[in-house]
């Protein structure tokens, strides 16, 4: 099982590296809470970015998709 967390910290610090390629404005700690709950992406980009919430929720689920994120 420690394995499996090992192999999912590093995907995430994979991710975390995209997430602030793509979204700049989001704080580290920020991008922190997000691991392990990939839901929390969309609320986080309506606050930083002013979007509306379909816009972000579509972000989300694509940046999520392209990077088989759950």
């Amino acid at each position: 099982m420690g394995m499996n967390r090992d192999i999912a910290g590093g995907n995430f610090k994979q991710l975390k590296g995209k997430i602030k390629e793509q979204w700049g404005k989001l704080t580290d700690d920020e991008i922190d809470q997000m691991e392990g709950h990939a839901e929390i992406l969309a609320g986080k980009l309506q606050e930083r970015y002013g979007l509306e919430r379909a816009d972000a929720e579509r972000q989300a689920r694509d940046f999520q998709t392209r990077n088989n994120w759950q």
